[in-house]
């Protein structure tokens, strides 16, 4: 956490977002709060024992707050003792983006890049489609994570990962001009779309579960769905509808991982290799990170409950590279 030091004794201060809030009372009958503070660069558990509701008022889940108090040791864990706790106002201008784990792009930077991608399309029928649901969804797409866990879980990470498969297709069509590239990246840019209906997201832009939608018909037939009631609007030529609709429906790859067919045609294929690709690559890079050189990280579910090593030859701070 990046709390500003105030004192030798340990007191710092500094602006969270508070990730879990819970009312508590203890032994004695007095209430406090049990907390969770976390800004982009972690969290930390957190007590605030002189609680009193009637004077400090309410700190729901996803509140922005100032707090001031002492960090110590608990059970081998740091844990922050709150002295002084309030919302923030306009004038700390603060970002909800420096306070959650955030995508490393601007996520208006993101859409639009989307948007410039989809304007270059030789296939107006594809063209018009894609940006019909761009602009439908457009408003939690740019807070949206791409996973209520594993990869790109973060605010923005919807958009993260979208554009990063469509920089990776758009590689693939250089090499590869048999492809078609309308039709590759209408799929790209479409195939995760549905998750916006699949987790519940507040205004931090972090999924805190599924929705009862999100757990009933998921996200590759919900976006199967958006693009068959988009053709109806818009008089898109049926073949093609189906052709983005089983792209959507098979970019998992397989039924056990939750595809509704296996791809069968190119550029679905293609869609189901890069969709794995960037997510593994992710999930790679965000464990390997997260241990020493030379060490291993623990095993990873997603990865068939392999260790990854970091053999360091790399730099795994360094962001991925969106620009065209």
């Amino acid at each position: 956490m990046n709390f500003t030091p105030l004192n030798q004794f340990g007191q710092c201060e500094g602006f969270a977002m508070i990730t879990k809030s819970d009312k508590k009372v203890t032994a004695k009958g007095k209430d406090y709060l049990d907390l969770t503070l976390s800004d982009a660069s972690g969290e930390i558990s957190a007590k605030y024992w002189d609680y009193n509701v009637a004077v400090d008022g309410e700190f729901p889940t996803e509140s922005l707050v100032k707090v001031r108090g002492t960090i110590s040791q608990y059970n081998g864990a740091d844990q922050f003792r709150v002295e002084k706790i309030r919302h923030v106002r306009s004038t700390d201008n603060v970002r909800i983006e420096d306070y959650v784990r955030s995508a490393d792009y601007d996520s208006q930077y993101m859409f639009n890049s989307l948007l410039d991608c989809v304007q270059q399309f030789q296939d107006e029928d594809i063209k018009k489609l894609v940006l019909y649901l761009l602009d439908k969804h457009k408003e939690d797409m740019l807070k949206w994570p791409a996973a209520f866990k594993l990869h790109h879980a973060i605010r923005g990470g919807l958009l993260l990962h979208t554009l990063s498969i469509v920089r990776l297709c758009e590689g693939v069509c250089k090499v590869y001009p048999f492809v078609d590239a309308d039709l590759l990246l209408g799929g790209a840019i479409l195939h995760d779309i549905a998750k916006t209906m699949e987790y519940n997201v507040g205004n931090s832009g972090i999924a805190s579960g599924y929705t009862a939608e999100g757990n009933l018909i998921g996200h590759l037939v919900k976006g199967a769905m958006y693009v068959s009631e988009a053709e109806q609007v818009l008089g898109t030529p049926h073949e093609k509808s189906v052709l983005l609709q089983h792209m959507l429906l098979s970019h998992h790859g397989n039924p056990e991982y939750g595809a509704a067919v296996k791809p069968a045609f190119l550029e679905a294929e293609l869609l189901s290799i890069l969709d794995n690709m960037d997510a593994e690559v992710y999930q790679i890079k965000e464990a390997v990170g997260a241990v020493q050189p030379g060490a291993f990280t623990n095993r990873l579910w997603a990865l068939d409950e392999r260790k990854m090593y970091n053999h360091a030859l790399g730099d795994m701070t360094k962001k991925v590279n969106l620009e065209k």
